[in-house]
């Protein structure tokens, strides 16, 4: 008898889960503003872009968008840094941080030198931190419109840890 079959024991899947490969694409603004209204959690889409990205799966569906703009705080706006307003996603794994990554990439091809973005004070920032961006300071700086404490994060053109 198959000591998997007896009664009481329940075979389990060993094999590794299969990952999707992601897929950065082109994206629309509007496209992009109406996927963050159906997918974000707190924040509708901003009222300006430069322009947008998205992630998909090889099947060519749409799981998660990057909005860069300016910099919403004024001291930033130098003509040298972008911002990722806005990010969402429908929870597929990796796709925060691949379009992070898109989204740098991206800023710096147009000449960009410091992309930054803001998370609430308490999340943790770990897609941040996967594509290479760093916390500006331990202490959340900016206290937004909406009277919820923020962090600021940031990848620059000379970031010593691989941000070139």
């Amino acid at each position: 008898m198959n000591p998997l079959s007896a009664p009481g024991h329940h075979a389990t899947n060993t094999r590794p889960a299969i990952r999707q490969r992601l897929v950065i694409v082109p994206l629309a603004i509007r496209t992009a503003r109406a996927f963050v209204a159906w997918q974000h959690r707190h924040l509708g889409p901003p009222p300006g872009a430069m322009f947008a990205i998205g992630v998909t799966t090889p099947d060519t569906t749409l799981v998660g968008v990057a909005i860069i703009g300016r910099p919403t705080t004024r001291a930033f706006d130098d003509g040298f840094t972008a911002e990722v307003t806005r990010l969402a996603t429908d929870g597929t794994p990796n796709a925060c941080s691949a379009l992070l990554g898109a989204a740098w990439r991206a800023a710096r091809a147009m000449g960009h030198r410091r992309l930054i973005t803001y998370t609430r004070a308490r999340e943790p920032g770990t897609s941040l931190h996967a594509a290479g961006y760093r916390r500006v300071t331990a202490r959340p700086q900016a206290i937004a419109a909406d009277g919820i404490q923020r962090t600021l994060w940031e990848i620059t053109a000379v970031n010593p840890d691989g941000g070139r």
